[in-house]
């Protein structure tokens, strides 16, 4: 009955100890296998008890053994499980020995049951042995981050880390994490701390006791167990306490090898000290005797002196803390170089630790530091920022009293823009500061701050330019410097917020894109970067403001080709024209139809013409958009017509003239050209002349009347504008080519305002009007209207038309040759003959002065309209040498009624002394089928005549048969025709056939 009762008195302790190991919140994992071990004990035990016992000494013998250790495992639970965290956790190897000891003692206890005394089945018999087993076999072992906490521990202590405030913090934050505090919880942090600092006085084990208090001196450091005024107390009162003079170093600091002070003292087993790195080397080189007193040292390994190393520590720093009180007076001198002087040395205190940064900061150098940018030496100013980067990266508390002294953040930012060595130091400086908020809103305050910070940004310097953009990213936490860094064509948090922020920040963003002025360069990175797409999704949103601001965005960003293009494939056109036609948006129309000007002009550019992009697919679209010409302002109205211009220029151009003319495009432009607004008028007319581009047209006759033509030639004589006039001399040098509208023209004075044109030229970019006026000559120069021509000579054009001849553009040449051959083709007829007297003058051809070589009579450039006497001839040969077939060809024209008929002889003489033979031979190899074909008729001719025949026809067999072998089936022909003149071919061949 008793030992039943131990065994329900055991199971029962043990089940406490199992209780109380699952309220521990230190060491979780070992616990729980701990716990579950002594459970499964406690359970054997309790079945045990309900078995009647055969050897009762034996059993009492086992529980006897075993209660020690269950009351071990109590002890050990209720220790951990109302200790302090971090003194558990710095004694987890010590916990985790007593675990195992203790697991191995009870499963010795237990086996010391004797189960062949207990009636028990195999089973249970097993199972004692199998918990036996796996308690004596039990391990408990030591976390990956409590192994790591116990290692840096040694290394601070080792390293003697007790003086560096960020190893202190950190390792802290560490052990706060492991025991289940949260660094945001520094209350109860402090409060274990204080715990941890009081239980150790309750530490048995002096070893042990020592050891703590070493750890304890070193997490005391940590910002988080000690405010920053008890900080200033402590510092104080330990430097009020060392006097002004510096100490000089014990002789015992010195390694007797290298004679210098020691960094990290070490013993020789010949009790002497020396310097680590000097020592071993000695050992190195194979010495085996102490370096002093030259006896053989028993053991070549060395110890750490930690108690010298401490004490030179601790006069090191005490030197250190006396100087750094005493430089303020030096450092405020007006000795630059001795200013100069002290802060390097100073910057070299605060580059060696943080403890001396510490100090810095306690004794108020903070103001006198700052107060030093405004220095005009650049040295001083360099060692101030670099003094001031290095005590920011200590606390947000000495960044905000860096922000806060008068004008420093002012004053850093003008460094920015200095040598590259103080711009950096700048630069760096204020990314330091920036991770305070209040700091980085003075930072964005300091006028051209940003505009600074983004020139260094996009430097060649890749440091200063990456320290540029992480300021500038993270500056732009505030909506008013992404802004302000878009206006110095920084983009990306602007982009940033426009395609991730809320609508109404997405609003801010596009309403600066509206804003800003761009270069074409910036409107493709933004596009390119994908600005794009988000303002197209605002025009979907409901809001009118979001509608608004999304549409002026576009129009700024529309202006360059690319851009238009992208749109245009994003397809914009749809919901612009849903914008365009919706009255309740008609405040927005002028902005939206500028997009799809800028859009149409998009598709007039050279890459729109390889992409195959159109901006109106169907009739319907540009009957729609040109039908808003008629019902709104003047403003949409110019910017519509300007639409149509791109259009009309466009890959797709042809057709929109054709559809433009279908829907009675040329009736309303002709009522614009009536309009006093000068835009308006300016644009329908250069309209109107695109429409003509494509030859003689019905519409036209409809509604091109006489008022029309006087509404025109009001036009060229009352405007200002060369571009408006020479799109209206277009437009009535493209009329159609009727008598009656000739007729018109003349009647109201279109002659006389083409003379003014042609006579008047000033400047260059005048040219397009006198190219214009020169093809509107073209029709009062026919030979069926004699009249005409009489009035172009009279009023002195022809000898204008000979020098645009040699000064005239292209079309001009072209030009002006077509007039001068049509008034040509009267000279025959207008020649006065000269009388002859005698029977014989029949046989002798006239000759003299005044009679003109060719026509055989009497010329004159006003009268008969002669090129002789207007001394056209050399020039339009002049022009048969230039590239420009179309105006080689008018030339050619020209010059052949020269040799018209009976002309033949006398005109080939007159081409001939004009060197006209070899360019027309040359004409030969023209690309221009007609004009090749103009000149093998010209030959065919000229070479009827045997001199020339014989003279020429060589040089031209080359190209004759080469066009017999490449040419066009007519050129072939006539090619081979001139070969059998030359007698060449025979005239046979199968050539003549055109075959």
């Amino acid at each position: 009955m008793e030992n039943h009762t131990s065994l329900v008195d055991t199971a029962q302790s043990m089940l406490q100890a199992v209780a109380l190991a699952r309220q521990v919140l230190v060491h979780k994992d070992n616990f729980k296998r701990f716990s579950a071990s002594l459970e499964k004990t406690a359970i054997f035990l309790q079945e045990l008890s309900k078995f009647k016992v055969k050897n009762s000494e034996s059993v009492s013998r086992a529980l006897e053994a075993l209660k020690p250790e269950v009351d071990a495992a109590k002890q050990l639970a209720a220790d951990c499980s109302n200790g302090n965290k971090i003194y558990l956790l710095l004694s987890c190897k010590k916990i985790v020995e007593k675990m195992e000891s203790t697991s191995k003692s009870m499963s010795r206890a237990m086996s010391l049951f004797p189960l062949e005394a207990l009636d028990v089945s195999p089973q249970t018999n097993q199972w004692l042995l199998n918990l036996c087993k796996n308690m004596e076999e039990a391990q408990y072992q030591v976390s990956a981050m409590e192994e790591e906490i116990l290692q840096k521990v040694e290394t601070g202590l080792e390293d003697r880390r007790a003086t560096d405030r960020s190893f202190a913090s950190n390792l802290l934050l560490l052990i706060a994490e492991s025991v289940g505090i949260s660094s945001e919880e520094s209350d109860d942090l402090k409060i274990e701390f204080e715990s941890f600092k009081n239980d150790i006085q309750h530490i048995e084990s002096r070893n042990e006791a020592l050891r703590m208090e070493q750890i304890i001196l070193l997490l005391e450091n940590a910002d988080l167990v000690t405010t920053p005024k008890e900080k200033e107390m402590k510092y104080f009162t330990k430097r009020n306490s060392l006097g002004r003079q510096l100490l000089e170093p014990l002789q015992s600091f010195f390694c007797p090898i290298t004679g210098d002070i020691m960094m990290d003292p070490v013993e020789t087993s010949s009790g002497y000290t020396f310097e680590r790195e000097a020592i071993e080397m000695w050992l190195t080189l194979g010495n085996s005797f102490c370096p002093l007193t030259k006896t053989p040292l028993r053991k070549l390994s060395v110890r750490p002196n930690r108690t010298l190393r401490q004490s030179i520590e601790e006069w090191k720093n005490r030197n250190i803390m006396i100087s750094i009180a005493s430089m303020k007076p030096e450092i405020q001198s007006s000795d630059n170089q001795e200013v100069v002087n002290c802060l390097a040395k100073l910057h070299e205190l605060c580059g060696k630790s943080e403890l001396h940064r510490e100090w810095v900061v306690m004794e108020d150098y903070i103001p006198i530091i700052a107060g030093l940018l405004h220095d005009k030496n650049s040295e001083t100013r360099l060692h101030a920022l670099a003094i001031l980067f290095s005590l920011a990266k200590d606390s947000d508390n000495n960044k905000e009293a860096i922000a806060n002294h008068s004008d420093s953040i002012r004053l850093v930012v003008y460094s920015l823009a200095r040598k590259v060595e103080e711009s950096m130091r700048a630069l760096q400086l204020l990314l330091e500061l920036s991770r305070i908020e209040n700091v980085r809103n003075l930072i964005g305050d300091a006028q051209g701050g940003i505009l600074l910070l983004v020139t260094l940004a996009n430097s060649d310097d890749a440091q200063a330019s990456k320290y540029a953009q992480e300021l500038l990213d993270s500056l732009s936490f505030n909506d008013k410097n992404v802004v302000e860094m878009a206006r110095a064509k920084f983009f990306r948090p602007l982009l940033q917020r426009l395609f991730k922020g809320p609508v109404a920040i997405q609003v801010i963003m596009a309403d600066t894109l509206a804003d800003l002025e761009l270069t074409d360069h910036d409107k493709q990175c933004l596009s390119r970067d994908g600005a794009l797409k988000p303002l197209l999704q605002m025009l979907q949103l409901d809001d009118i403001e979001v509608k608004s601001v999304a549409v002026r965005a576009l129009e700024n960003l529309s202006g360059v080709a690319s851009n238009g293009m992208q749109l245009i494939k994003e397809g914009a056109k749809n919901q612009l024209f849903e914008l365009l036609f919706c009255h309740a948006l008609s405040k927005l129309r002028q902005h939206v139809t500028t997009i799809i000007m800028h859009l149409a002009m998009s598709t007039a550019s050279p890459e729109a013409s390889a992409d195959q992009i159109r901006l109106l697919e169907t009739e319907e679209d540009i009957f729609k958009l040109f039908s808003l010409v008629s019902f709104t302002g003047h403003d949409t109205q110019e910017t519509l017509l300007r639409t149509f211009h791109a259009l009309c220029r466009s890959p797709s151009g042809l057709d929109i003239r054709r559809e433009l003319r279908q829907i009675s495009a040329v009736k309303i432009l002709v009522q614009l050209c009536e309009l006093d607004d000068f835009a308006v008028r300016a644009n329908a007319v250069k309209l109107l002349y695109y429409l003509t581009e494509d030859g003689d047209h019905p519409t036209f006759e409809e509604h091109v009347n006489r008022r029309c033509i006087t509404t025109l030639i009001k036009i060229i004589n009352t405007s200002v504008s060369e571009e408006e006039k020479a799109a209206t001399m277009g437009v009535i040098s493209r009329l159609p080519l009727n008598p009656q509208m000739s007729q018109d023209l003349s009647e109201c004075g279109a002659l006389e305002v083409i003379f003014d044109c042609l006579r008047n030229v000033r400047a260059a970019h005048e040219k397009e009007v006198v190219e214009n006026a020169a093809e509107a000559l073209c029709r009062f120069t026919v030979p069926s209207n004699l009249e005409w021509q009489k009035r172009v000579a009279e009023a002195g054009i022809v000898p204008v038309l000979v020098k645009l001849l040699a000064s005239g553009a292209p079309p001009t040449k072209r030009n002006a040759a077509i007039s001068l051959k049509q008034l040509s083709e009267s000279s025959s007829s207008l020649t006065t003959p000269v009388k002859t007297n005698g029977f014989l003058s029949c046989c002798f051809a006239p000759s003299g002065e005044g009679i003109c070589p060719v026509h055989m009579g009497i010329c004159s450039m006003e009268t008969s309209f002669c090129l002789l006497e207007a001394g056209a001839v050399r020039p339009l040969v002049m022009v048969l040498g230039e590239q420009d077939a179309p105006a080689c060809e008018a030339s050619l024209d020209a010059i052949l009624t020269l040799i018209e008929g009976v002309q033949l002889q006398n005109g080939c003489k007159v081409l001939e002394d004009a060197g006209a033979m070899v360019l027309i031979i040359k004409l030969l190899n023209s690309s221009c089928s007609s004009l090749q074909e103009k000149t093998l008729g010209a030959l065919q001719r000229i070479f009827r005549l045997v001199d020339f025949k014989t003279k020429y026809g060589k040089s031209a067999q080359m190209s004759l048969v080469d066009i017999t072998q490449r040419g066009s089936s007519s050129t072939k022909s006539l090619a081979a025709k001139i070969l059998a003149q030359l007698n060449v071919l025979n005239e046979q061949s199968s050539f003549f056939d055109g075959t």
